[in-house]
């Protein structure tokens, strides 16, 4: 087994878990852009190389024109955060950063609310059908049974 494939794995993930954290400090305290509003940062991935960092990022309120404006709020940062973290995080090569709106927040509400929508008219459904209604003893009723 290679030793340093699973190190190299490791401290990958720990850079970029460090970057992730330093990011998201610089942003909240350092970057002055009026465009970056509510910015969370999701994730980082790092290329094998250390060459590119790419950070996932929702932002509040998160319509089209809001996450334009922060991409591009973040995207011109981008040069003062990549000089900022090079003086923070010591790596052999400082990555450019690139910046991606992460969807799968609003994906999970979205999943959430379908969810909803098929308890409650499985809900509806039920309360009309005779077979699975309740009874005013707290129990189903038995469809092989007449009703009373």
């Amino acid at each position: 087994m290679n030793r340093h494939s699973k190190s190299g794995g490791d401290r990958r993930t720990r850079v970029a878990e460090q970057i992730h954290q330093e990011l998201a400090q610089l942003i909240a305290r350092e970057v002055k852009d009026p465009r970056i509003g509510m910015v969370t940062l999701t994730s980082v991935e790092i290329t094998a190389d250390y060459a590119y960092a790419t950070i996932h990022f929702t932002v509040m309120p998160s319509d089209d024109e809001t996450i334009e404006r922060t991409l591009e709020g973040l995207r011109r940062s981008a040069g003062f955060m990549r000089s900022q973290m090079g003086r923070r995080v010591r790596i052999h090569t400082n990555p450019q950063l690139r910046f991606v709106h992460d969807r799968s927040v609003e994906h999970g509400v979205g999943m959430s609310r379908l969810i909803d929508e098929a308890n409650s008219v499985r809900a509806a459904d039920d309360s009309l059908d005779p077979v699975t209604a309740p009874t005013t003893d707290g129990g189903a009723r038995d469809a092989s049974r007449p009703a009373d």
